[in-house]
């Protein structure tokens, strides 16, 4: 059943806040509701399954791994009322205008993404996707230094803060990066 008016979710916060997790918990309740759901999430984050949006904590539910958003936007079925988008931050900025499309045409799509990059700096299109939401929901992580509330993405490179200049997009898990709260949140300049 499609809905009556379209909609744009999204869930935002630092790694480690649950934002997959939430997402997947939505589609869920869509599911029962007998809602017709594709998941779409960038090809480059392989980090647990390729074919599954699968949160740090397992859970997880089946999705379709795309280069870009225009390969998105190709494989929109029909019959589909619900679209989850994991991880935008990693798509290009044309995500903005197929999401818009979507929610236009009637279809709720759920997004989520994070929001800072390890720098503590806007990421990518999120900052965009959120101020054209109907619904935000930033999430928060437990910093791993003190316990507090984590709103920051720490990168680490051999135990040690990652520099200002390195590379923005390294997609890795808890290997590479930790949760932090602004007072724990290091980012060397120099």
């Amino acid at each position: 059943m499609q809905p009556k008016s379209g909609s744009i979710e999204i869930i935002c916060g630092s790694m480690f806040s649950g934002k997959t997790e939430e997402m997947i918990r939505r589609l869920r309740r869509a599911r029962i509701a007998k809602q017709n759901i594709q998941v779409f999430k960038p090809i480059i984050d392989t980090r647990y399954n390729v074919e599954k949006v699968t949160s740090h904590a397992g859970v997880e539910f089946e999705a379709i791994p795309v280069n870009d958003s225009s390969e998105v936007k190709t494989k929109i079925k029909s019959e589909t009322t619900v679209v989850g988008i994991d991880e935008a931050q990693f798509f290009d900025n044309g995500i903005i205008a197929i999401i818009d499309e979507l929610a236009d045409k009637g279809l709720r799509v759920i997004v989520t993404g994070l929001d800072m990059d390890f720098r503590g700096e806007p990421f990518g299109c999120i900052p965009v996707i959120m101020s054209k939401a109907d619904h935000v929901e930033k999430l928060h992580a437990i910093c791993m230094v003190c316990g507090e509330a984590a709103t920051r993405t720490q990168r680490l490179v051999d135990g040690h803060p990652a520099h200002f200049n390195d590379p923005i997009v390294i997609v890795g898990a808890s290997e590479l990066y930790e949760a932090r709260c602004r007072k724990h949140h290091k980012v060397p300049k120099d």
